[in-house]
């Protein structure tokens, strides 16, 4: 299985999952040139692809989706409560409706229902052979349940949206400061810290740390956070951009 991140951030996102010929993309923040140069940089094509994921309807998770149902045939693949969120960018005849847990060919996909200020949001775990990972971003909190499905993954794809006392002193307006840490928020540094401190295991080789705040993080004070939880160093890090597609990685 492997990850590629095109683009992270409050801009934009969007992610690839390879796994030999049953492939997806994740959010379609960005334009479609833009992911159509990338796909083709590793040798792919659209039809490479199996379909794509939806996080939910923010601008910066769809914007581009209008121009890529446009200009190919592939399938939209979402829970049938988003779909109202976006019916005035895909026609049904173009979705195809997932349950919570649903398999294509060797691929399952099991979705994590996250907490955000939008009509329905998720996150998901993709599972192939004998791998997994975890992608859940623009969440306020993980409760307990979505934890324990999250244990011991092979990579994790979180936020690390804000460090709170840059938040807290920065230019934000009061009530987007309040949206921000709530629980329909983002992730800070240091609670996505404590979260990947009691989820990662022995088998885990990376942690993206995705979605960063232009305005209130840095990226060292992301790492940080997780230096001071001690993370094992075993692991790979990396952190996501928003100008700037990741490595591709290989779990």
């Amino acid at each position: 299985m492997k990850i590629k991140v095109l683009a992270s951030g409050s801009k934009g996102n969007c992610a690839l999952i390879l796994c030999d010929k049953t492939n997806f993309i994740i959010d379609m923040g960005i334009s479609y040139l833009t992911l159509k140069r990338s796909i083709e940089e590793l040798s792919l094509t659209f039809s490479s692809f199996t379909g794509i994921l939806i996080t939910h309807n923010h601008a910066d998770h769809v914007k581009g989706l209008s121009a890529l149902i446009k200009y190919t045939d592939l399938p939209v693949l979402i829970p049938k409560e988003m779909y109202d969120g976006l019916k005035d960018k895909v026609p049904q005849d173009r979705c195809q409706f997932i349950d919570n847990i649903f398999k294509i060919n060797d691929v399952e996909i099991e979705l994590l229902h996250t907490s955000h200020d939008a009509p329905y949001s998720v996150g998901y775990i993709i599972s192939y052979q004998n791998r997994s990972i975890a992608y859940i971003t623009d969440t306020g909190y993980i409760n307990r349940k979505l934890l324990q499905k999250m244990l011991k993954k092979d990579a994790y794809i979180i936020e690390s949206n804000h460090d709170e006392t840059m938040l807290m002193d920065g230019p934000y307006p009061r009530f987007l400061k309040e949206r921000v840490i709530s629980d329909h928020g983002h992730l800070s540094n240091r609670t996505t810290a404590k979260y990947l401190k009691n989820l990662v295991g022995d088998n885990t080789k990376y942690i993206i740390l995705a979605h960063l705040s232009e305005q209130n993080n840095t990226e060292e004070l992301a790492l940080q956070a997780l230096e001071e939880e001690h993370i094992s160093k075993d692991i790979n890090v990396l952190v996501a951009h928003q100008r700037e597609e990741s490595p591709l990685i290989e779990v």
